[in-house]
């Protein structure tokens, strides 16, 4: 699902993107490719095959103009997916309180929704319109990719 909705999605947004004005495809990665955690193979494993896919697609596109970027982003607690449980579990895991865990990057900083948006919007605006085939973390700095 990581992985092969993204490819039938934009294998379907394609022929669209080529008709559009300054097109863009912005893929949500995860930390999780530069930098794996235990017990996330698949997860991990799905979002590298994705980082690959919007590498491959820079590659095939931009004779199109349609730019191509990945954003990698750590730890986003906000959405449904983060249990009070599961943030719980995974801060146990790391031996972290909740609080510290959702900080633990080099800024200590929480990346939230509202970050990641702001990301892609600015890859997606005219500041970003001369790259492709970026990956940019959006993690607060991690001490395990710098």
């Amino acid at each position: 699902m990581n992985l092969s909705s993204h490819l039938h999605l934009l294998q379907a947004a394609v022929p669209y993107l080529r008709l559009g004005f300054d097109p863009c495809v912005v893929i949500i990665g995860s930390k999780n490719v530069p930098a794996p955690g235990p017990g996330a193979a698949a997860y991990s494993a799905a979002k590298a095959g994705l980082t690959q896919l919007g590498r491959v697609a820079a590659l095939e596109l931009g004779k199109d103009g349609i730019r191509v970027n990945t954003l990698h982003p750590h730890l986003v607690v906000d959405t449904a997916a983060w249990t009070p449980e599961v943030l719980a579990a995974r801060a146990e895991q790391y031996g972290l309180t909740v609080e510290e865990y959702q900080r633990n990057n080099l800024l200590g900083v929480e990346i939230t929704t509202r970050d990641v948006a702001n990301a892609v919007l600015a890859l997606a605006g005219s500041s970003f319109a001369k790259t492709t085939g970026a990956q940019i973390p959006i993690d607060g700095g991690s001490d395990r990719v710098v």
